[in-house]
């Protein structure tokens, strides 16, 4: 019933988008008769009427058909009309689900070239830079010969570029870029001190292409800028070297929702190893981290499947749900530092967190938002309730006659992984193209050696060879090819079949276990059978799987012992609906994840937000609008309360610590027993030191320049100790679980607690800033700041 309601829905958008389709269509041959200089002029007068106020949904129909007979004049390529339907899809801001092949590069020069017309700028994302690079070129000559810039975000030659270099880019009406390119501009956008060193403009309008990748998948991992590195703890080996005395169960436990922790015996163990008779006391705090962090790295972290070892000296984290490296990601707080001493690797520096975001939270910040992949249907919900984005269901241009072949399963992984190579040899001599998939960097180059030994020539795709990806990925469809690879090959280019390989079947897509998610399984499906081409593809799953384990009914895993010593096949019913089941229930896991990292982000969104606006006001207001005096007393009336017996000797080391080098206090004049005496006190030292400063300012925009910068440097400093508490809070409270208490509460009581601390540290610091700065006048009679 649910099934058949969603697919009356579908058929409703459908209807409404088919509606617009019709008017379009009934443009062609208009646009057709006019000619190039008549074609290209019509982006000018989009422009003026949009100026004028008439609604970009008014200029949709007319936009779109004007860029449709571009992309045929330009490239030879003219959208079909389901094309045309996920680009009316995309404008409604939603998701347009276009399989494997249907031409989504094409239909989203479509929406951007009518959101680029508003000025304001329109923006494709896209998983890696390849394609973002590839795609801008291609489409560009479109969107160029319509008169609209088009760019990408990123250099292709590594060079680093300047806030100005980076503001003509995002001044483009068309920019190409990357998730992990977009996160890091908006983080160093926010680290910005002067309006010249700002150079995006807000986000208006955002496609986000393989959209469940970047905004599912990836939106548990923060995208963070490190600064000043942490003092490396000196007990992170001899922590690493306790890890092979301890036992599971006995001194640790874990869960399936990737929690790791000590027992009661365990922490018996740490004190008798370390010879401490009270390990709670407050004096091991370093001790009991450092210990935590060497158990999950040993325990949830694994070589080749969460991380590959580069050059035999530089961890590289993997994403989970592709395989793919996560370029300049490290883990924080001291745990890529932990699995590089259980690797035996040269330690890296463990860098504060100075600021940090995660993709919900990026995306949230965009005014008009839409997406388009290959399979986003499944996790519709998860898409409204996070991003309010539905999902339209596209139809194929032409049917799909991809042949999906029963999952074969076996009782063992040896018996599975026989019958797979047996399947990959029998395709081999037909002469078809055979993709190989397994769920890791392991299991691949397992299979890797299995075909040299059977003499079956064979590419290898997973996050070792990325560099080749594109010319692996480009000749996997010709005649007699065999690429082993991981989920990586899911994603970003077409599988194109060579000459007389349809004549022969297709491409044969054969996965070696069931995928951690049903998304990534359909991925790999569509990597055959694209644009109505012939294909199959094929399953080969055991009871000895990961995937079963972890998931696994307890009378699953019983079963495989009744297959002991037979190599058959089992295909019972039951067994097959159980195992499908492993795979829901991964993906459910997946999902609460998700949720648990969004809930526990709101406390740093709304924080940072704040944070942001404030810096904004600061950058932009020719008048600061700022209390400096209330702030400055609200500070010093923090100091004299934290003073248990005010004295003059803590008053003179307060002064010249935050104040003034050389005020002298003049004893008579101060009742020290009355607070708000002693804080109009305090307000007159930072009064003169302020005064002092204005004999460097020759005009009211270079004093308001030095207030700005120093409370800029304040609210900073305070903000990167925030987001490095609260990076390292995260890791913390989530261990919590363990003494039965809720780690979403916890979190966010001691989020609060941390940001009340941490605009008080904001005051003291602003005291410090304006009143201890150093203000030297250049020959050239620039004028330098000095900060304590």
């Amino acid at each position: 019933m649910k099934m058949k309601n969603s697919f009356s829905l579908n058929q409703i958008r459908l209807k409404r988008l088919n509606r617009i389709l019709r008017k379009i269509n009934n443009l062609s041959s208009y646009m057709r008769s006019l000619s190039d200089q008549e074609l290209q002029s019509l982006t000018k007068k989009f422009q003026d009427r949009y100026r004028q106020g008439v609604h970009l949904s008014e200029l949709l129909v007319e936009a779109y058909a004007a860029i449709r007979e571009a992309n045929y004049r330009v490239l030879g390529m003219y959208p079909y009309d389901v094309q045309v339907l996920g680009a009316i899809a995309i404008f409604d801001e939603q998701i347009a689900e276009m399989k494997t092949g249907e031409g989504k590069t094409l239909t989203a020069t479509m929406p951007l070239y009518l959101y680029a017309l508003t000025g304001e700028g329109a923006i494709l994302v896209t998983p890696n830079e390849y394609l973002a690079y590839r795609d801008a070129t291609e489409m560009g000559k479109v969107y160029k010969w319509m008169g609209l810039s088009v760019n990408v975000g990123f250099s292709k030659d590594k060079e680093e570029l300047t806030a100005n270099d980076k503001r003509k880019l995002y001044e483009s009406d068309i920019l190409y870029t990357t998730n992990s390119v977009l996160g890091f501009d908006y983080l160093q956008e926010n680290l910005a001190n002067s309006i010249e060193d700002e150079f995006m403009r807000p986000l208006n309008f955002v496609l986000v292409d393989e959209a469940d990748a970047v905004l599912l998948d990836e939106a548990t991992t923060p995208l963070i800028i490190s600064g000043s590195p942490r003092v490396q703890s000196n007990l992170i080996g001899v922590s690493d070297e306790l890890m092979y005395f301890l036992e599971e169960s006995s001194d640790y436990r874990s869960d399936d929702e990737e929690h790791t922790w000590f027992t009661k015996n365990g922490y018996q163990k740490i004190a008798n190893f370390f010879n401490i008779k009270n390990l709670f006391n407050g004096e091991h705090t370093d001790l009991l981290r450092t210990t935590n962090l060497a158990l999950r790295a040993h325990q949830r972290f694994n070589l080749n499947k969460d991380y590959v070892i580069v050059d035999n000296k530089k961890v590289e984290l993997l994403d989970k749900q592709n395989g793919r490296i996560l370029k300049g990601m490290k883990m924080q707080a001291g745990q890529h530092q932990a699995i590089e001493m259980k690797e035996q690797l040269e330690l890296s520096s463990d860098m504060r967190a100075v600021a940090s975001v995660t993709y919900q939270s990026l995306f949230q910040q965009v005014k008009h938002l839409a997406g388009m992949t290959g399979t986003a249907k499944a996790a519709e919900n998860e898409f409204v309730s996070s991003y309010n984005l539905g999902v339209v269901k596209i139809p194929p241009h032409k049917p799909s006659i991809r042949v999906d072949l029963p999952t074969k399963i076996y009782p063992h992984q040896s018996d599975k992984i026989l019958a797979a190579l047996q399947e990959v040899k029998h395709l081999h001599g037909l002469g078809r193209p055979v993709l190989l998939v397994s769920a890791n960097v392991e299991v691949s180059e397992l299979f890797s050696e299995l075909l040299f030994q059977i003499g079956i020539p064979h590419s290898v795709l997973n996050a070792k060879s990325a560099a080749k990806e594109a010319e692996i990925i480009k000749l996997a469809g010709q005649a007699g090819n065999v690429t082993v690879a991981t989920s990586m090959a899911g994603r970003g280019t077409d599988i194109k079949l060579g000459p007389g390989v349809s004549e022969l079947g297709g491409l044969a897509v054969i996965t070696t276990e069931l995928m951690p998610s049903i998304r990534i399984e359909q991925q790999l499906m569509g990597r055959a059978g694209r644009q109505g081409n012939p294909g199959t593809s094929q399953a080969f799953v055991s009871l000895e799987d990961e995937l079963v384990e972890k998931f696994g009914a307890e009378w699953l895993k019983k079963v495989k012992n009744k297959f002991k010593n037979k190599d058959n096949q089992i295909k019972s019913y039951r067994i097959q609906h159980a195992i499908f089941e492993c795979q829901r229930y991964s993906d459910e896991q997946q999902m609460l994840q998700r949720q648990k990292s969004h809930e526990m982000d709101m406390s740093v969104h709304f924080q940072r937000n704040l944070v942001y606006k404030f810096r904004k006001s600061l950058l932009h207001q020719d008048n600061i609008n700022f209390d400096i005096e209330a702030n400055m007393r609200d500070e010093f009336h923090r100091f004299y309360r934290s003073c248990e017996s005010i004295s003059m000797n803590n008053l003179k080391l307060y002064i010249s610590d935050n104040l003034s080098y050389t005020h002298n206090i003049k004893f008579n004049e101060l009742n020290l027993n009355d607070e708000d005496k002693v804080v109009d006190y305090l307000w007159k030292v930072a009064q003169a030191e302020l005064k002092s400063k204005e004999v460097f300012f020759k005009t009211q925009q270079e004093k308001k320049r030095f207030y700005r910068i120093a409370i800029l440097r304040a609210i900073d400093n305070s903000w990167v100790k925030e987001v490095d508490t609260l990076d390292q809070l995260r890791i913390l409270v989530s261990s919590r679980t363990a003494a039965q208490r809720n780690p979403m509460f916890e979190y966010h009581k001691e989020a609060y607690r941390a940001f009340i601390n941490m605009q008080i540290d904001f005051k003291k610091q602003m005291v410090q800033a304006l009143c201890l700065s150093n203000i030297v006048v250049q020959k050239d009679g620039r004028k330098d700041i000095y900060f304590v």
